[in-house]
């Protein structure tokens, strides 16, 4: 397949470049910089520029760009930057698509932050999306900028990305050296749940998904057991041979992590129904098989 990844330099991209390469794929990525190679493109998503004979000869296009949300969730312009590269990249790509002679397949990144908190209740993707809390309500706007792709008739897939982990990327990155140095903690009451999916499932059912041109609408990529915060917080304190006997008050983190505490307090018992339908097979379908993955 002929594949365009806008935010291929990325932790995510990258991977899936590199894989799908290897497989076989003819893969180019949309950069802000001149070219360097054969397999880059140069884009402007801020400018609304893009190579419309690009996207037009491609089998599929991801999107994967946008900017990273560790930062100052007390900065407004922090949080409409991380709307704006989501929302503001995939309409583009989206309208291109949909101006295409022969629209290709759109996978666009999302969030599992697009249901907001559930509590306990398992969450498919056929649930609502709830509240008003900062990143869902960027996924909302980053979900309903792919609706020109979408009424054009392309084929158009909604990545619902829960936490991806890996140890060399956040955020167990970080999480893994705090629990090595003792100072491993659960959040709140730790009975909210906490969906991850690990690297290479992230990888798999994304290429599995660009490969079944059968398949369209949300998927939710997370594991098929979603740990709560006190069992991840168990787990990794067993994978790194130290002992989590702390507890981050649920009130320090909310005024701490302002904007982004409901991604650390609320509950999405997430299930991947739409990609078990699908046919795809996870390799890591627990805690403990993502976190053994992940700290391989």
């Amino acid at each position: 397949m002929r594949v365009v990844i806008a935010g291929a330099s990325g932790f995510l991209g990258t991977h899936l470049t590199e894989h799908l390469r290897v497989h076989g794929h003819e893969v180019t990525a949309l950069v802000r910089r001149e070219p360097a190679s054969a397999h880059e493109s140069r884009w402007d998503p801020r400018a609304g520029e893009v190579d419309v004979e690009v996207v037009g000869r491609a089998d599929a296009v991801v999107n994967l760009a946008g900017a990273s949300i560790a930062g100052n969730p007390h900065s407004r312009r922090w949080a409409e930057e991380v709307r704006e590269s989501r929302v503001s990249t995939t309409g583009l790509l989206a309208r291109t698509i949909a101006d295409a002679e022969r629209p290709p397949a759109f996978l666009v990144g999302n969030g599992i932050a697009w249901y907001g908190d559930h509590g306990a209740a398992p969450v498919t993707e056929d649930s609502e999306s709830l509240g008003d809390a900062f990143l869902t309500r960027v996924t909302r706007e980053w979900t309903a900028a792919a609706d020109p792709a979408r009424e054009a008739g392309a084929r158009v897939c909604v990545l619902r990305t829960a936490p991806v982990m890996d140890r060399t990327s956040p955020p167990l990155k970080q999480l893994r050296l705090l629990f090595k140095a003792g100072l491993g903690a659960r959040l709140g009451s730790g009975e909210q749940y906490f969906p991850m999916i690990s690297l290479r499932d992230w990888i798999g059912a994304v290429s599995y998904l660009l490969e079944s041109r059968d398949v369209s609408g949300a998927f939710n990529l997370c594991c098929p057991t979603t740990p709560t915060n006190a069992e991840f917080t168990r787990e990794l304190a067993r994978a790194v041979h130290r002992k989590a006997l702390f507890a981050a008050p649920a009130q320090v983190l909310r005024l701490a992590a302002g904007d982004l505490s409901s991604e650390l307090l609320g509950s999405v018992n997430a299930r991947p129904a739409a990609l078990e339908r699908a046919g795809y097979d996870f390799e890591d379908e627990d805690v403990r098989e993502v976190l053994a993955s992940a700290l391989a």
